[in-house]
């Protein structure tokens, strides 16, 4: 299943924020999802910076190649629009790995 992970970027630790959803990456990558991680663009801002209205219509490209989104605890407005999105486009939304493992998986 492609899973879209979503949750906070900036607010807080930008870097934290990236590792939480490695973390929650590589478990869906473990039971065998396909994890679409937005945060691993942080790298192409530094090298090459973009707004933030262009890198959420950006997201919201992706949110809607996949099958799910995964939504990580936390404070985003940028999370809070892909969770919008996804819900505008009938694309199913699961707020945290355990919820995702308990009825994607159940």
């Amino acid at each position: 299943m492609k899973v879209y992970v979503s949750g906070p970027y900036t607010l807080g630790d930008p870097v934290q924020n990236v590792r939480t959803a490695i973390h929650a990456g590589d478990a869906l990558l473990a039971a065998g999802h396909v994890p679409y991680i937005p945060h691993l663009t942080m790298l192409w801002q530094m090298v090459s910076p973009k707004t933030w209205e262009e890198w959420i219509a950006f997201d919201l490209v992706w949110v809607e190649a996949c099958d799910v989104l995964l939504r990580l605890p936390g404070e985003s407005k940028g999370a809070d629009v892909e969770v919008a999105h996804a819900q505008a486009k009938a694309i199913p939304v699961v707020f945290g790995l355990e919820e995702f493992f308990r009825i994607m998986e159940g």
